[in-house]
């Protein structure tokens, strides 16, 4: 298992990390992803361990807590030989204080993430969104207070924008507080907008990336085909409710590219779309997700090949998108505003 730096900071993470959403199932939104009980999830991290993952990402909301509790007990008895990473911000409680990133919720949140995962530490806390009511410093005073007292290890951002970031960023700068180190975001062959400001930005500034979903929100699983119906499968059971849009036509050409690729490599269309992603500028870690044995030991054959810069380029021209204002624009001007890469 390759490992590499997680931002600017002195944490080596696997390259894989598993994603605990289909641990619980409680509730439609997350039973749709998969409803692993404990002892399935024993066999899982038994798995991971054994093929060097060793990175758990999980959050508080999934299955309203259950997934947290179900990772705890499945690596208990281990937690030194384990990383975990979790997240908080959004709504766990009826209360008007039950959300957001301020200082009350925050200590609260991260004391319930530390007992349903029966630890003492938490390695990786994340902010899953950007809260706009609470002062910014307010949010990292109480993130470097909690890095202090030693229950977080390091600290990130999941699903802001650029803006967003750079203004955290600026404030960690501005008054000596911890900084976020890492990134988790959505980016995939069939989702690319990250590539448009995320990635330059993490790169200046050295923020590692996370990525999650990596296979399109179960798009790119070699199900979804031109001219076929949709097989068994998160988007064939409804699952699409709550991911990113996707146009047919575009899926339909990007997963064509796949087909060929694969078939030259000898391995699974999700094998090639998580490998490519490995290559792109700034990447530290996919988070990969399975309901079963079969799915993850199949996720964990995207490592320790590559694919050639031939086929990279095939994969990139078939899902290439015209982006957004300002940055169609400053394509015209990239000789003195480069891309981050030379895709």
């Amino acid at each position: 298992m390759e490992y590499r730096q997680l931002g600017r900071s002195g944490l080596k993470v696997p390259v894989l990390s598993f994603g605990t959403g289909t641990f619980g199932g409680a509730g439609e939104f997350f039973n749709r992803w998969g409803s692993t009980d404990v002892a399935e999830a024993t066999r899982l991290v038994d798995l991971c361990l054994e093929a060097g993952v060793n990175f758990f990402d999980t959050a508080d909301v999934y299955s309203r807590g259950a997934s947290e509790e179900i990772l705890g007990q499945a690596v208990k008895g281990r937690r030194d030989k384990v990383l975990i990473s979790t997240k908080a911000t959004f709504t766990m409680g009826d209360g008007p204080n039950d959300v957001g990133s301020s200082r009350y919720h925050l200590i609260r949140a991260c004391e319930a993430s530390l007992k349903r995962l029966g630890t003492d530490h938490i390695d990786l806390y994340f902010m899953h969104g950007f809260d706009a009511t609470t002062p910014v410093d307010e949010t990292l005073r109480a993130l470097d207070d909690l890095i202090t007292a030693g229950k977080i290890g390091y600290i990130g951002a999941s699903n802001f924008s650029g803006w967003h970031l750079m203004k955290a960023l600026a404030t960690s700068e501005k008054y000596g507080l911890a900084r976020y180190v890492a990134y988790q975001g959505y980016y995939s062959l069939v989702g690319r907008e990250y590539e448009w400001e995320l990635m330059p930005l993490g790169l200046d500034q050295g923020v590692g990336l996370m990525v999650w979903s990596p296979l399109g929100w179960g798009r790119l699983t070699g199900k979804i085909r031109r001219g076929q119906p949709a097989q068994a499968g998160r988007i064939a059971s409804g699952g699409a409710a709550g991911g990113p849009k996707v146009d047919d036509e575009y899926l339909y050409t990007v997963v064509d590219a796949l087909d060929v690729v694969a078939a030259e490599t000898g391995k699974t269309i999700p094998q090639v779309a998580l490998n490519w992603l490995l290559a792109r500028p700034g990447v530290a870690n996919l988070v990969i997700g399975a309901r079963n044995e079969e799915q993850l030991k199949q996720n964990l054959g995207a490592v320790g090949w590559s694919l050639t810069p031939d086929q990279v380029a095939r994969l990139e021209q078939a899902s290439q998108k015209d982006p957004i204002y300002p940055y169609w624009h400053q394509k015209d001007f990239n000789h003195r505003n480069p891309k981050p890469t030379t895709w």
